[in-house]
C-alpha cells in the first residue's frame, strides 16, 4: 500500500504525521526543534515542490509512506488522485490518501507563509516549528487512527 499524507505546502504537517507513521518523532512528547529541522522536507518545500509526491520511507507493515502539498486543491486532490489511479488500472485500494490540513493550527499557517512563501526563514521557522508542537499530539492520533487500520490491501 501507498500511504500519501497530504497537506497545503507539503513542508509541515504532512511531513511530521508521515514521521510519526515512521517512527522517526517520539510519542510520548514533542518533537524539539532539532528533531523536526532533521527530517527530510520539514520547512524545505518550495513552490515548484508542490504537487511533487515525495517518498519518506517503509512503515513496519511494508508500506510505502509518502508526503504532498496539494496547494488549493482541498479535497479535489483525492478525486484527481483516484481517477488518474483508474486511467492507468491500478488498484484502488492500494493506496491511501491522508489530509493533514484539519489538524493545522494558526501558528502553523503564518509561520509556514513567513518561511516559505516570504523567505523569511528564522522567524517563520520558529513559528512553525511552535505550532507544530502545539498540534504534535493531533498528528501523532491521526497517526494512531491511520495504523489502527488493517492497511495492508484494504480500500478506505
Amino acid at each position: 500500500m501507498k500511504i500519501i499524507y497530504n497537506c497545503y505546502g507539503g513542508a509541515h504537517s504532512s511531513v511530521t504525521a508521515a514521521a510519526l507513521h515512521l517512527g522517526l518523532l517520539p510519542e510520548a512528547r514533542p518533537a524539539t526543534a532539532k528533531e523536526l529541522l532533521s527530517l527530510p522536507y520539514y520547512d524545505a518545500q518550495v513552490g515548484k515542490d508542490h504537487g511533487r509526491i515525495r517518498f519518506m520511507g517503509f512503515d513496519e507493515w511494508g508500506n510505502e509512506v509518502y508526503v504532498v502539498g496539494k496547494k488549493n486543491l482541498g479535497f479535489f486532490y483525492e478525486t484527481i488522485m483516484r481517477s488518474m489511479i483508474a486511467l492507468c488500472g491500478d488498484a484502488q485500494g492500494k493506496y491511501l490518501f491522508v489530509n493533514t490540513m484539519p489538524y493545522v493550527n494558526l501558528w502553523m499557517v503564518i509561520g509556514g507563509f513567513l518561511s516559505r512563501r516570504l523567505g523569511l526563514i528564522v522567524p517563520g521557522r520558529r513559528i512553525v516549528i511552535y505550532g507544530t508542537q502545539k498540534s504534535y499530539f493531533k498528528f501523532l492520533h491521526l497517526v494512531k487512527l491511520i495504523k489502527g487500520k488493517d492497511l495492508p490491501g484494504r480500500s478506505f
